[in-house]
């Protein structure tokens, strides 16, 4: 029989421990599909940060580390500076890039570093319990924000691709989603983008991905990809933010 659907070579051959529906999975696999289409596996240096995805490096089939809570980008670019022929790669959430690392990825913008970074926005932090994140919607409920987050007391939420693309620095910004095949493959596309530009040494590309969380927002995971179509793209528009290709012409 023709297998026609296996396990990419990017990944390892490793049980992951997402909960059931996270969005986590579903992107880890097409970076380590793009891992091997690029054929830039054997130097890729990928960061995973403190979060769900703090596991990753047992994931991805290609070096990595573990930095500090936040400093994702501060380590990336260390790193690929260093090592120039290194293609580098940040994986966060929004807990660790939108709150403790936000200064981090404001600064790796705007000197326009030439990395990637992987931003998994599921509104919530998922590994501590189900807290208010930056990303948290107004009147999400959360275990931090029980009635729902009032914007009075706790602030708006953060626009990350808003935020960097007010910045000259960055190369290109796209937001995503993994809720339908449709916005899989479309973030499948932008994340090729995004390490295609930094093969061409063009500089900060950032891919923001709206991912479920079903477990942190009380849902099934059928509930969770609907609320991303009807809620959370709402909020947080889908798009590109910036692409100075296109500037130039």
């Amino acid at each position: 029989m023709k297998k026609i659907f296996s396990r990419p070579e990017g990944l390892t051959d490793t049980l992951m421990r997402y909960c059931p529906g996270c969005g986590h999975g579903i992107v880890h696999r097409i970076v380590g599909e793009l891992l091997i289409e690029l054929d830039i596996r054997e130097r890729t240096v990928g960061i995973a940060p403190v979060g769900c995805s703090v596991f990753a490096d047992e994931y991805f089939n290609c070096d990595m580390i573990q930095p500090p809570h936040g400093r994702g980008p501060a380590v990336s670019a260390g790193i690929k500076r260093a090592r120039p022929e290194c293609i580098v790669f940040s994986y966060q959430g929004d807990g660790d890039l939108a709150s403790i690392g936000t200064a981090e990825i404001i600064h790796a913008a705007a000197r326009n570093e030439n990395i990637t970074v992987v931003f998994i926005n599921n509104a919530i932090f998922g590994m501590t319990g189900g807290q208010m994140a930056p990303t948290t919607l107004p009147g999400m409920k959360s275990t931090t924000s029980q009635k729902g987050r009032d914007v009075r007391k706790q602030g708006y939420p953060m626009k990350v691709c808003e935020m960097l693309a007010s910045l000259d620095g960055p190369y290109y910004l796209e937001r995503c989603a993994v809720d339908t095949v449709k916005n899989v493959i479309k973030t499948k596309k932008a994340l090729k983008m995004a390490f295609q530009n930094q093969l061409d040494d063009k500089g900060f590309c950032l891919i923001e991905v709206l991912s479920m969380c079903p477990t942190g927002w009380g849902q099934t995971p059928v509930q969770a990809k609907k609320w991303i179509g009807e809620v959370m793209s709402a909020y947080y528009p889908l798009g590109v933010y910036r692409d100075r290709s296109k500037e130039a012409k």
